[in-house]
């Protein structure tokens, strides 16, 4: 599991003062971003290997808003991982005492060749690197 901090900007926030709805994959992206470094590999790498893991579902259940300047927690756990695909598990709590649930939600990846763009199997090195921290 990864723990990751964020503060909401006033351009994270719409009209009535609560962060736009949109904003909350943002955050789990900083978190699975954070959570993959953790391993020991960025992103960035990654894609450096020749693999791509772009999304091909996402889910975000809202349970209470965050508001401008508040302090959130991003909590990011890897869930199944299949043959060609990843899926990542989020909550995100206000503060840093994880009293106030905010969003829950999750994303699945596709593994993608990056220059063919086809579906192919998680590559030997990130299943090592996922075991090993997952």
């Amino acid at each position: 599991m990864n723990r990751t901090h964020y503060r909401v900007l006033y351009g994270d926030v719409d009209q009535m003062g609560v962060m736009y709805y949109g904003h909350y994959y943002r955050l789990f992206e900083r978190g699975r971003g954070e959570y993959i470094r953790d391993l020991g590999m960025s992103y960035h790498q990654i894609e450096q290997q020749g693999f791509m893991l772009p999304v091909t579902e996402s889910h975000c259940h809202y349970h209470r808003s965050a508001t401008y300047d508040d302090k959130v927690l991003i909590e990011t756990r890897l869930g199944q991982v299949r043959r060609a695909s990843l899926r990542f598990e989020y909550e995100v709590f206000r503060d840093d005492a994880r009293e106030e649930l905010l969003v829950t939600g999750h994303t699945v990846h596709a593994c993608v060749a990056s220059d063919t763009r086809a579906v192919v199997r998680l590559p030997e090195f990130l299943l090592k690197m996922l075991n090993g921290g997952g």
